[in-house]
């Protein structure tokens, strides 16, 4: 099974969690906590801060480690590693940037109190993160 390792991002803000919702591939619409794939050399911290300037054209800083979801998707078959980390953005700058000239990042954004994290549809592995953030907020 192919095994993808990632890092994501819990962005807080006035006691809100911004959530994303996929906008293209297989799990387009789906919910998750904003991010990718480390380069060669990148440290999580240093991912974190590249893919979400190049996601949402957004600055952070990165602060303290969540947890590290081990996850198996069907469906493509392939096992996610995601370490997730809490975020604060640098200034009130957010917004949607295209993937390539066609396809939008992401295809909507909302900031989510605790009590509003169940109201949308995360990616599997993106569960593991609620269910803990509502232990944590």
């Amino acid at each position: 099974m192919k095994v993808v390792e990632v890092v994501a991002a819990v962005i807080k803000k006035d006691n809100k969690i911004l959530g994303t919702a996929r906008g293209y591939g297989h799990f387009k619409g789906m919910w998750e906590f904003p991010g990718g794939k480390p380069e060669i050399g990148e440290t999580k911290e240093e991912a974190l801060v590249r893919e979400i300037k190049e996601e949402l054209n957004a600055d952070i800083k990165v602060g303290d480690y969540i947890c590290t979801v081990d996850y198996d998707y069907k469906n493509p078959d392939f096992h996610l590693i995601m370490h997730t980390y809490f975020c604060e953005l640098l200034n009130d700058h957010i917004e949607m940037v295209y993937h390539d000239e066609e396809k939008l990042e992401h295809e909507s954004m909302k900031w989510l109190s605790k009590e509003e994290l169940d109201s949308v549809e995360w990616l599997g592995a993106d569960i593991e993160i609620v269910n803990k953030l509502k232990e944590l907020l």
